[in-house]
């Protein structure tokens, strides 16, 4: 969906991919009939953005096959989708059983990320619609905190300066720019906008900037109008957001039995207990741990944010909350100045598949109307800022999806405009 700035600027709002498993050219095109298209119809939209998934073999088919390129292009467009940024951050394998830290790799030190981060760069040039300003690609934030030394550091630091120098040959190629977002994330290098501020200081931000996924924001703690000003004046541009929320707690102790509900086995789930807000070392163990089940037994103290994207418009059960004030301070912030914040906008919640066995969707439609009414309420958060449809995105006459429990899905399709 496209939503008009007051600036004039048109801001792009899709969903990101890498919900669905799909790793070859023939399981994204169905995955686009099976949600994409009737996510598109739910929302009364004539024109879908998504924020595509290409895991690195079929990035690297794609970017060696101008046919294919073109073949995708044409697919999407015949559907009324389009593309204008890319999730550069798993490698491979996202919805494998088991993924936890195994998605920090490979790393900003390596060969790897750098060739299949400019494969994804060379796709998404090709794709990109022939009014759009530029493309984005999100990526990890260089790489896991452990291990790091200075050697490592100047080895990514050497991968950046190559990343934007192969950045610059795509758009002289082209003639279509296209930016990589590093984005914060609990338990790596980078998980504060001061740590971003400070290991990204000196890269080309003609070509490189941040990712602010809004979930990520509030599991440190960070104040997001404070955050986004610690980035300006970096000089750190916003490339793209994630708007996600994530799972909170205000009495870990008294809410332990619902907590253990949210624990699973596929992806890590850092906690943060408020105590690491401004903290040099947001990962430092008296207030975090790197996955649910460790901070429950580890006991921390205080309220705590757990890194879980849950459902915008489905909040948990009480007693446990989602970080929706977070979200809220921070789309304000960004877009209720004379310009936008940032024009590349993805609702990211990849987690539908391992959220607890109640609130989790049985079928394909159950998960294409809880992607939808996501969407739904993302661009009613966005329209009462302010901004307006446009560019084939008709929200007028259709119902907010009110905010609910339903649990399969996380939302009735009645509550979506067919």
């Amino acid at each position: 969906m496209r939503l008009r700035h007051v600036s004039g600027e048109t801001v792009h709002l899709g969903y990101c991919t890498n919900v669905h498993p799909a790793e070859d050219l023939a399981g994204i095109l169905a995955q686009l009939d099976t949600y994409a298209v009737p996510v598109r119809e739910a929302l009364g939209a004539d024109l879908l953005g998504l924020g595509l998934w290409l895991a690195a073999p079929v990035a690297a088919e794609l970017a060696a096959d101008a046919t294919a390129r073109g073949r995708l292009r044409a697919e999407l467009a015949a559907r009324g989708l389009e593309v204008v940024t890319l999730n550069g951050f798993p490698y491979a394998a996202f919805q494998a059983p088991v993924v936890k830290g195994e998605v920090y790799h490979p790393d900003w030190t390596t060969t790897r990320r750098l060739a299949y981060t400019l494969d994804l760069a060379r796709v998404l040039a090709d794709l990109l619609p022939d009014d759009a300003a530029r493309g984005s690609i999100s990526t990890l934030p260089l790489a896991w905190r452990r291990p790091w030394d200075a050697d490592r550091a100047d080895v990514a630091r050497r991968r950046l300066d190559e990343l934007a120098a192969g950045l610059a040959a795509v758009e002289r190629d082209t003639g279509r720019p296209v930016r990589v977002a590093f984005e914060p994330e609990p338990g790596c290098l980078v998980e504060s906008s001061r740590q971003a501020a400070a290991l990204l200081s000196g890269v080309d931000t003609d070509r490189l900037g941040v990712c602010v996924d809004l979930a990520h924001l509030a599991c440190a703690w960070e104040e997001p109008a404070e955050a986004l000003a610690r980035l300006r004046a970096a000089g750190l541009p916003v490339v793209k957001v994630q708007v996600s929320a994530a799972l909170e707690a205000a009495d870990p102790a008294g809410s332990a039995d619902a907590l253990r509900r949210w624990v699973e086995r596929r992806f890590l789930h850092q906690t943060r207990a408020a105590g690491c807000a401004g903290a040099a070392d947001p990962a430092d163990p008296a207030y975090a741990a790197d996955d649910l089940d460790a901070a429950l037994d580890a006991e921390l103290p205080g309220r705590w944010r757990v890194h879980y994207h849950v459902p915008l418009h489905a909040p948990p059960e009480e007693p446990l909350a989602s970080t929706l004030p977070v979200l809220r301070a921070a789309l304000a912030a960004l877009f209720t100045g004379p310009e936008a914040g940032c024009d590349h906008l993805d609702v990211e919640t990849y987690t539908w598949g391992v959220l607890p066995e109640a609130r989790r969707p049985r079928t394909d439609a159950e998960l294409a109307a809880g992607i939808a009414a996501e969407l739904a309420f993302a661009r009613d958060e966005l329209v009462a800022l302010g901004l307006t449809p446009a560019g084939g995105s008709k929200p007028a006459g259709a119902p907010a999806v009110r905010e609910q429990r339903e649990p399969r899905g996380g939302v009735e399709r009645s509550e979506v405009p067919a």
